[in-house]
């Protein structure tokens, strides 16, 4: 039997290869995502030297033009995604009076809009099958904003919010949405560590019961 596909959208060496490696270890194929492949394939031969079937794709999260170029190349290699798990952001700092319009929109374009964008390239095929899943990195600047982290703050309540509005929509044709609510700063070899954190995936992706799971 053909392997499921699991993508991973900003993927690296943090949460991205390790939400690729716990969905390769269950015997799915990845395709990870990033702007910078000569960072990204040295991860995909890790993942290749454990025994994963994976593969990486150049695509621009701020593009959704890049995106859905990778989309269609990933859809005629591979088949339909199962999984569709959405990492990318942008981190950085900025206090809300050293803020432009057009600060806000950079981020929200990368953070939430080409989250949805990503969604509505698999959703049609999984909802003809009846099955997927759709899953967001969230974090715990959605429910604890912090003034100096204003845009990730306001976007990561957006990607929070979507990731509730459209499992309320597509929960009925077969299709699971979730997110993970990273409530800490990820680090290996502390609480956060991603490997810990990206066996979350998997759990909520097994269960499909919550919508979201609360990393604290």
């Amino acid at each position: 039997m053909e392997k499921k596909l699991a993508v991973v959208v900003g993927a690296g060496k943090g949460m991205g290869v390790n939400i690729a490696k716990v969905f390769g270890m269950h015997d799915f194929k990845v395709a990870m995502l990033a702007r910078n492949l000569d960072k990204l394939e040295p991860l995909t031969d890790e993942l290749k030297n454990q025994g994963i079937e994976a593969y990486t794709y150049a695509a621009d999260a701020a593009s959704t033009e890049s995106l859905t170029a990778a989309f269609q190349k990933i859809r005629q290699e591979h088949g339909s995604v199962d999984v569709l798990i959405y990492n990318a952001a942008i981190l950085t700092a900025g206090f809300p009076t050293k803020l432009t319009s057009a600060d806000l929109m950079e981020h929200y374009q990368v953070d939430v809009a080409s989250a949805l964008h990503t969604a509505k390239l698999v959703l049609p095929e999984q909802i003809a099958k009846g099955s997927g899943a759709i899953i967001f990195t969230g974090g715990g600047l959605a429910l604890y904003p912090m003034a100096e982290y204003t845009c990730v703050s306001m976007d990561k309540a957006a990607l929070r919010a979507l990731a509730f509005a459209l499992s309320q929509e597509v929960k009925e044709q077969g299709v699971y949405v979730g997110v993970v609510t990273i409530m800490g700063s990820i680090a290996p070899n502390t609480h956060y560590d991603p490997a810990d954190i990206a066996e979350k995936y998997w759990e909520l992706y097994e269960k499909q019961e919550d919508v979201e799971y609360v990393f604290k």
